[in-house]
């Protein structure tokens, strides 16, 4: 069940009222359970076995450690069972494959049998949400939730268990426990979340991607111009698809009367890499810095130390998108990226005399390259853009004007929020305005069929 859809809209009208009804009844958090369970049953009916399991697993892992003195030991025991998920259902191919490859090199006279699993969608982002309450818990972060379906009901919330926000148990957790005080306010902003998540799925993401797909879906006949502005267009079509999902997320969360965290904080205004990755899917860059860079020794042991962490972080965090090689490069491009520039981003001559807009762009520009890998199926296809592009054979990209018009105006909306200039989107006037613009824009250029979204593993 999508967001955009009108089953979703269908959904949420039935499930809403009810909601306000029990909300300062013990019953709120199992109608919550219970809605976010067919919401994610929608997709597949066999999926929430799967999210049970993680759920149940990691909450009796918790309660283990609070019981005895065994805590390293149930802790792994939820690692364990969280890579074992993870293992057989989204890598499970991918390492089959790894394998057959090695023994191909090797001249080995047999392969190993794909399991051709069906990769459950949002499998990696709930998956990491619980182990925040088990690896919290044995930090001293998180107190043990004695109710089961409350803490159920924090890992399966409809709104994120999808595609994110990945939230922290020490922040959901503790909302849930409280009668939630919902204020037309909320519903107000949670609306017009919505309705700017939905615009910049709808309107945005979905129409720059019929550019890019027809481009990377056609390499044989594409030259430069159009390979470097598909990978541009990508990478706003990246961002104004995965950052809507999340205003939607949000917006829908407020409405509950539950603050779920910003995922996106205009990450193309970044200044450095580092700064890119404080602003962009936070969710996920900040899961990675607390629960592996930090514990790896983050920085604290040298600097030899210290770009060895960032650089299997950054590999993981590729291998977290998606089981493919192209993922790997991408993340360990970011890794490089962080350590030719750790030290640059730190002296006064890059912060006060290289001007802002160069550095917008050099990191705009740094990231997009990124994205081809991202975007491309395989690495033949990333090394054919990447070859192409170096050539600069020239013909017409036939990118329509509208689009550069479409992110010249999201880029220049963006630094003007940053910017001293920022108190003219203050007034409330001005605020329905820009909503009202936004709903007539989704009536008018919506597109018939729905497109599926790019971290749903439309890539």
């Amino acid at each position: 069940m999508s967001f955009q859809t009108w089953t979703f809209a269908l959904f949420l009208a039935a499930v809403y009222p009810v909601y306000l009804l029990l909300r300062k009844t013990p019953f709120r958090a199992l109608w919550l359970l219970a809605a976010s369970y067919v919401f994610y049953g929608w997709l597949h009916p066999l999926w929430p076995l799967l999210l049970l399991c993680a759920t149940t697993v990691d909450y009796l892992a918790v309660l283990g450690m609070d019981k005895t003195r065994w805590k390293r030991t149930f802790l792994l025991l939820s690692l364990a069972n969280a890579l074992a998920l993870l293992g057989f259902f989204k890598y499970g191919d991918f390492i089959v494959e790894t394998v057959n490859g090695l023994l191909k090199w090797a001249g080995a006279g047999y392969l190993l049998a794909a399991p051709k699993v069906l990769l459950p969608t949002g499998l990696a982002f709930y998956v990491f949400q619980s182990l925040t309450y088990t690896i919290g818990f044995y930090r001293g972060e998180v107190e043990r939730e004695t109710n089961f379906v409350r803490y159920a009901a924090f890992v399966a919330m409809f709104p994120a268990v999808s595609m994110g926000p990945i939230e922290r148990a020490k922040n959901i957790l503790p909302q849930l426990r409280q009668t939630p005080k919902i204020s037309g306010q909320d519903v107000a902003d949670g609306l017009s979340l919505f309705v700017v998540g939905l615009f910049k799925k709808l309107v945005l993401a979905d129409w720059l991607g019929l550019y890019v797909d027809n481009v990377y879906n056609t390499l044989w006949k594409a030259e430069a111009p159009a390979l470097i502005l598909a990978t541009l267009a990508f990478s706003w079509r990246l961002y104004f698809d995965f950052s809507g999902y999340s205003d939607m997320a949000r917006g829908v969360a407020r409405a509950l009367g539950i603050r779920i965290m910003l995922n996106f904080n205009h990450p193309y205004l970044a200044t450095g890499l580092r700064e890119f990755w404080r602003r962009w899917h936070i969710s996920l860059s900040t899961w990675f810095r607390d629960y592996l860079y930090i514990p790896l020794g983050g920085n604290r042991r040298g600097a030899w130390a210290t770009y060895r962490n960032l650089i299997l972080t950054m590999v993981l965090c590729g291998l977290w998108h998606e089981a493919r090689w192209t993922f790997v490069i991408w993340g360990a491009y970011h890794g490089l990226g962080f350590v030719l520039t750790r030290r640059l981003e730190e002296t006064s001559f890059y912060r006060q005399r290289v001007p802002r807009a160069v550095k917008v762009l050099w990191v705009f520009s740094f990231v997009s390259f990124g994205w081809i890998f991202f975007k491309a199926k395989t690495l033949a296809d990333a090394w054919t853009i990447i070859t192409r592009i170096a050539r600069f054979a020239w013909a017409d990209p036939k990118f329509p004007l509208v689009f550069v018009a479409m992110i010249a105006a999201a880029w220049l909306y963006q630094a003007v929020s940053e910017s001293r200039f920022r108190a003219i989107f203050n007034p409330a006037p001005v605020r329905i305005a820009i909503v009202v613009l936004m709903i007539l824009a989704v009536a008018i250029f919506a597109q018939s069929d729905v497109k599926p979204f790019v971290y749903g593993g439309n890539f």
